[in-house]
């Protein structure tokens, strides 16, 4: 009898969570570029075949969660109170992550060893700006879509330009917080600052248009 899908699927995401913490741990412990394919691939128990499968590129074991945040943020503006500008909406995004203590807001002696490794790797660098410049292509889509304007819209792509400078702009402040303080709350305080602060800024911008 076949595997029913929905449990084939689970375990698939077992298996491809199970690479990825194999290989996140050999990445920080050892530096990225140390580390190989099969090195990963027998930590996690697979096939190089395997790992391949999972993951086509050896930064993409590093990154992956990126998916995970593009999804985040279309479906906050998908679901945003038509009452709540797309601006504010990402911005209540920014607090409410804070709260939940979410990963993807994470500013802790964990993180700071995923920052170091992407600091001591040019590979990861390079991956990093190329998801910076994908997920403004995202935002940008899904900012005109939440507000019923074409895909190309010049405004859209400003205020994903602005938005995305002002969230590094925001995590950079908060690691950099976390260095000198070891204190995961206030460097959380010190990334919703920024990210309050550049929202002042992005509805000025958007003044007149319907994202701010």
């Amino acid at each position: 009898m076949s595997m029913p899908s929905d449990r084939r699927s689970r375990k698939r995401l077992a298996t491809r969570q199970s690479i990825s913490d194999a290989a996140t741990l050999l990445f920080i412990a050892r530096g990225f570029d140390r580390v190989t394919v099969d090195e990963i691939a027998e930590a996690a128990d697979v096939g190089r075949m395997t790992v391949f499968n999972h993951f086509p590129r050896k930064e993409d074991m590093f990154f992956d969660r990126d998916e995970e945040g593009r999804e985040m943020l279309r479906r906050a503006l998908r679901q945003r109170d038509p009452d709540v500008a797309p601006v504010e909406t990402l911005r209540l995004l920014a607090h409410r992550l804070v709260a939940e203590r979410s990963p993807a807001v994470e500013f802790s002696a964990r993180s700071q060893g995923f920052i170091k490794t992407v600091e001591g790797s040019e590979t990861l660098k390079a991956r990093a700006r190329a998801i910076r410049d994908e997920l403004a292509d995202v935002m940008t889509v899904a900012l005109s879509e939440s507000v019923g304007r074409d895909p190309t819209d010049p405004d859209a792509e400003l205020a994903a330009g602005l938005l995305l400078a002002t969230w590094t702009v925001a995590a950079i402040q908060a690691h950099r917080t976390f260095r000198q303080t070891q204190n995961t709350e206030e460097a959380s305080a010190a990334f919703l600052a920024v990210v309050d602060k550049g929202t002042i800024g992005l509805k000025a911008a958007m003044a007149g248009t319907p994202y701010g």
